[in-house]
This record gives C-alpha cells, sequence and structure tokens, in this order.
C-alpha cells in the first residue's frame, strides 16, 4: 500500500461537475493498494499519517501533528500509485489490487483511519472518475510505502 500525503490549506472532490467532499487545513491522502496488501498494511500507514509531525507550531518548525492542529483528512483512492514505467510509454498497472480486494481494504482505511483523529474523515468515492483541486501548503508532499518502511 502507498500514499501520498499532501499537508494542504484546502483541498476538494468534485464528481460530475458537483463538490462530493472539501477539507480546509490538514492532508491530502492520495491512496494506492495493491494486489498483496493487507489490514496491517493500512494499520501502518495510518500509525504513520497521524503521528507525522509535519505541521508549523509556533515558531514555524514542523513539530504538529493533523490532530495538534485539529486538521481534517481528505483520502482519494489512486491505482495509479502503483503504475510501473520500465516498459514502453504505457503504465502497467499489474500490481494494483481488483476492485474486489481493494475496496474493502480501502472501507477498513477510512473507518480505522476515522478512530484516530478528532475530525471526521472525508473521502472520494472509490473508482469514480474525480477532479481534485488542493492549495499544497508549504509545499509538504510525504510519500509513505507500507512495504519500504524506510
Amino acid at each position: 500500500m502507498k500514499i501520498v500525503t499532501q499537508r494542504v490549506a484546502c483541498a476538494e472532490v468534485k464528481i460530475d461537475n458537483k463538490i462530493h467532499s472539501q477539507i480546509s487545513n490538514g492532508l491530502l491522502i492520495l491512496i494506492g493498494i495493491e494486489a498483496t496488501d493487507e489490514k496491517a498494511d493500512a494499520d501502518y500507514l495510518i500509525q504513520k499519517t497521524t503521528g507525522l509531525r509535519i505541521f508549523n507550531d509556533q515558531h514555524s518548525k514542523m513539530n504538529l501533528t493533523v490532530n495538534d492542529v485539529q486538521g481534517e483528512i481528505l483520502v482519494v483512492s489512486q491505482f495509479t500509485l502503483h503504475a510501473k514505467t520500465k516498459k514502453g510509454n504505457r503504465p502497467s498497472f499489474i500490481k494494483a489490487a481488483k476492485s474486489e480486494s481493494a475496496i474493502p481494504l480501502y472501507n477498513y482505511f477510512l473507518m480505522e483511519l476515522n478512530t484516530h483523529l478528532l475530525t471526521e474523515v472525508k473521502s472520494g468515492v472509490f473508482g469514480a472518475d474525480m477532479k481534485i483541486s488542493l492549495i499544497n501548503d508549504g509545499p509538504v508532499t510525504i510519500i509513505i510505502d507500507s512495504k519500504k518502511k524506510e
């Protein structure tokens, strides 16, 4: 499982030209689920995400978590995070999980993440054609892969 976490001033998801979800200060998380991913991968990413000290304290030092600043989180599924581009110019998504296994894991991620936050987790719609708008704050963008614990 891989996530791209962006500290944002605001973010929104539109589906069919209508706002589906939006947040102000917080994190936009793009999540890609691999065929081999399990709940333990989600648990690891939740722990890392909620513990990330990437919000500024009173001294403008990145020292606070999303809960410390009462920030919001918007989660959007994105299977293209597992694109392989080694051969040719057309990406391969062979490692991305099929819907049958990805949707339950995506829902588990949302549910468990919700239990670790002071605010309600917002989300896109799995598999939908979504338009994402955001104002990246910093910019701060962190990539975390549950298979490469660096």
